[in-house]
């Protein structure tokens, strides 16, 4: 059997299935291939441990295909605030919605919800057919058509192959991409904690000099724990039993939200900076993690991600729309230079913000903590900041951008 597609995007998580919802209005006929399909959830289900950081470009993005209303139907929890503190010094910085004249900064979403509401809306989609229980066996990579062969020995063919499949992409190496590769030389522990006081709908961070420990608001006042750490240090708090583990975190986050009265089962995973030397190929295209991964101290690795689905799905309409080939590499190429830049930027933001905290060279620390203290201060600086982080600033999609919305509305109306 062989069955022939468009587009084919392997990996059907958060980024992989924007990227096919944001083709459902083309008349191109996409498989997502997806070998775990999480189950439904239930409305007193545990809390995943992975979660997202949603700015309001990428909120933009999921209200413009129909998946915010599944998101929320879900569940998520808005953060209004932002509260940022050295361990090394006195320096700290609160950053407040109401100050940029928004209702919140952000959602703090859990991965699974993400998904489960981008897989709702490709279901509705006829050009779309989702393939789920089957890995990818083999990959056939060929710029005119790459063919894929699943476990079941399906062959499926292609005139455009996306990698959506993560760090360890199999699509970029089909495509023998090289990696730029820098080692954190930490870990990520994460974990859901109930604090003794409610979280103040903030998503709470301190820089401790082993690395950045942050609390992010859940709808339910629990807290998720993203504790990133040296690998050593990593290795022994993964170690503790909870009671112990509780009362460290308690230390580490200097108390701020009293005892740590409950904690859920850990998991540590290795923080390493990637960036693929090529995001594109004639008929083949990296997007997300596949193409880049940063340090989460920030939380806006998920973000870029979706961007780049957006963008990349902004390039192949308009060249639908100009009659071009969508999965050449001269289409592509306009993605690739889009995006490059972007996501660049933001990871060197992030290794140089990792440094600048990472050290107890008490020059640098005074240098931070005045920093800090002077941002608090300007509300020029902080502002600027909030835009940034908020994703109303850089070179965005149009379907990520608020006037976007506006736009559509006034000629629907007229």
């Amino acid at each position: 059997m062989n069955k022939k597609y468009d587009v084919i995007i392997v990996g059907g998580g958060m980024v992989g299935s924007t990227l096919a919802c944001a083709l459902a209005d083309t008349n191109l006929k996409i498989a997502v291939i997806e070998k775990n399909i999480p189950d439904e959830m239930q409305k007193n289900d545990e809390y995943e441990l992975r979660v997202s950081a949603i700015n309001h470009s990428s909120q933009n993005v999921f209200k413009h295909l129909g998946v915010w209303q599944g998101i929320e139907n879900r569940r998520c929890c808005a953060y209004e605030k932002m509260h940022v503190w050295d361990a090394q010094g006195d320096g700290e910085v609160t950053f407040d919605a109401a100050d940029s004249g928004v209702k919140e900064l952000g959602h703090i979403i859990e991965n699974k919800v993400i998904q489960l509401a981008l897989l709702e809306r490709i279901a509705a989609h006829k050009n779309i057919e989702l393939i789920s229980g089957q890995f990818v066996k083999d990959i056939n990579y060929q710029a005119e058509s790459s063919e894929i062969t699943l476990e079941n020995d399906v062959a499926l063919t292609c005139r455009l192959l996306v990698g959506a499949d993560g760090a360890n992409s199999i699509v970029r190496d089909a495509a023998s991409i090289d990696l730029d590769i820098a080692e954190y030389n930490q870990k990520g522990i994460v974990c859901n904690v109930t604090p003794e006081k409610h979280h103040q709908s903030t998503a709470w961070q301190r820089f401790l000099m082993t690395g950045p420990l942050a609390f992010l608001p859940l709808s339910s006042g629990q807290c998720s724990i993203v504790w990133s750490a040296d690998s050593a240090e990593a290795d022994r708090l993964m170690e503790l039993d909870d009671e112990t583990f509780s009362k460290e975190l308690f230390h580490a986050f200097d108390g701020k939200l009293g005892r740590v009265e409950k904690v859920s089962p850990r998991a540590a995973f290795p923080l390493i900076r990637r960036h693929a030397k090529e995001y594109i190929k004639d008929g083949l295209v990296l997007v997300g993690d596949a193409a880049h991964t940063i340090h989460p101290l920030a939380g806006q690795g998920v973000n870029l991600g979706l961007m780049d689905a957006a963008s990349l799905a902004e390039v192949i309409t308009t060249a639908i729309t100009h009659r071009r080939n969508f999965a050449s590499y001269q289409t592509l190429r306009k993605y690739e230079r889009w995006r490059r830049g972007e996501n660049q930027l933001m990871m060197f933001s992030m290794s140089g913000f990792k440094n600048l905290f990472g050290t107890d060279n008490s020059l640098i620390s005074k240098v931070r903590n005045f920093g800090l203290n002077l941002v608090q201060k300007s509300n020029i600086t902080k502002s600027l900041l909030m835009q940034r982080a908020m994703g109303f600033e850089g070179d965005l999609p149009d379907m990520a951008r608020d006037v976007y919305f506006s736009s559509k509305l006034h000629n629907k109306v007229n």
